[in-house]
């Protein structure tokens, strides 16, 4: 009992010295969890010029089974294939996120079909849950009024956000058909219209706020 104190006392000590922190997720399973390399600094820069976070500009890399993520209140994880959670990952995940910790999981197409099995191992008792347009993600820093922009077409299926909740707060949010990490890449990189990469950097900085605040 005193050790699992110990750990949550140093976890959440661990948070707070790196509240405005962000880390990419290194997954294993072949898929690549390092697509859109561009994409978390651009966001990062943009967030802190438009709201109050002051997050390093060059995010760290860290694995799912590692206790480096208890440093970070904040992962990303994207990639276009085949993800895998050892029970010993999908575990740690499942503590990081009960203790405080914030999943953003976003597809860059062909992810969901693998990602839906591993989320059931972090949580086998949890359903995802459609966010409604209406949830607070969508209306703090900048107003979305009909939920998760689309940003790339794809299946030209409408886009979709998913979450898990713990007492009544989102720990994890899953963005589907709208690939917000490719519009947050440089301009020259997908060649998106200007108000397509804003609308992909706004609905970012809700994420993150949401993160850091709630």
């Amino acid at each position: 009992m005193i050790t699992k104190i110990v750990f949550i006392f140093l976890t959440l000590l661990g948070m707070q010295l790196h509240s405005q922190e962000i880390a990419l997720l290194k997954y294993q399973g072949g898929g690549d969890w390092y697509a859109n390399p561009t994409s978390l600094p651009n966001l990062i820069k943009f967030s802190n010029e438009n709201i109050t976070t002051a997050i390093n500009q060059k995010p760290a890399t860290v694995t799912p089974g590692s206790t480096d993520i208890f440093q970070y209140p904040f992962l990303h994880m994207t990639g276009h294939g085949n993800v895998y959670f050892s029970d010993e990952e999908a575990t740690n995940l499942r503590n990081y996120l009960l203790s405080g910790g914030f999943l953003h999981i976003d597809d860059n197409y062909g992810m969901q079909k693998y990602l839906l099995k591993e989320i059931k191992k972090v949580f086998p008792d949890r359903e995802l849950q459609e966010l409604p347009s209406s949830h607070p993600i969508f209306n703090n820093a900048f107003s979305f009024p009909n939920g998760l922009p689309k940003i790339h077409e794809h299946e030209g299926l409408p886009p979709q956000a998913f979450g898990v909740f713990e007492n009544n707060r989102l720990i994890l949010i899953f963005t589907v058909e709208s690939d917000l990490g490719d519009g947050w890449e440089d301009p020259a990189v997908h060649n998106d219209p200007p108000e397509v990469r804003l609308k992909a950097l706004q609905m970012g900085t809700n994420i993150l706020k949401y993160a850091f605040e709630n």
